[in-house]
């Protein structure tokens, strides 16, 4: 019954992988679950365990990719082959208005989802693009440690992103 969707790169080695839901057990979760708490998207404790007692509001989350790459950057072949997966995520939401595609990779992979030109939809930070009718697609860096550590996405800007798209579903 999700109305955003959120779709990162791949399952962390020390996060997702770990602990069986996504963004759990890492920084980026920690950046992300608390962006979402701040937004009325999420509700509990966050402790970096599946079992912490967080719950997810009126969002789900996804990967582009289902299984940890190597060198943490997927192929071209395994985004493309991940795809029926990421297609089923967005089949199974009938109530999907928005998509928050962490990354490059995330972006294009939610356009070749729903066949739509990639080069039609430039990723940008904090771009919204409207794919399809009805739908958003909001842009992010991902909430990495490596592109937070180096000022290329600051919480700041990450917030924004969940900001935009909060006062598009109140609306």
């Amino acid at each position: 019954e999700a109305r955003l969707l959120i779709v990162g790169l791949a399952p962390g080695l020390r996060g997702a992988n770990r602990t069986g839901r996504p963004f759990t057990g890492d920084f980026a979760g920690d950046l992300l679950f608390r962006t979402l708490q701040l937004h009325g998207l999420a509700a509990g404790d966050y402790r970096r365990e599946r079992d912490d007692g967080l719950r997810l509001l009126d969002c789900r989350i996804s990967n582009a990719v289902r299984c940890v790459p190597p060198a943490n950057r997927p192929t071209p072949a395994e985004v493309r082959t991940c795809g029926r997966f990421l297609a089923a995520e967005i089949a199974a939401l009938p109530r999907l208005r928005a998509v928050v595609a962490l990354g490059r990779v995330a972006h294009e992979a939610v356009l070749t989802t729903l066949g739509v030109a990639r080069s039609a939809f430039p990723f940008a930070h904090g771009n919204l693009h409207q794919p399809r009718a009805g739908l958003l697609l909001a842009d992010s860096y991902h909430c990495s440690r490596q592109n937070t550590n180096t000022g290329r996405l600051t919480e700041a800007m990450f917030e924004a992103v969940f900001s935009q798209i909060s006062a598009r579903l109140a609306s």
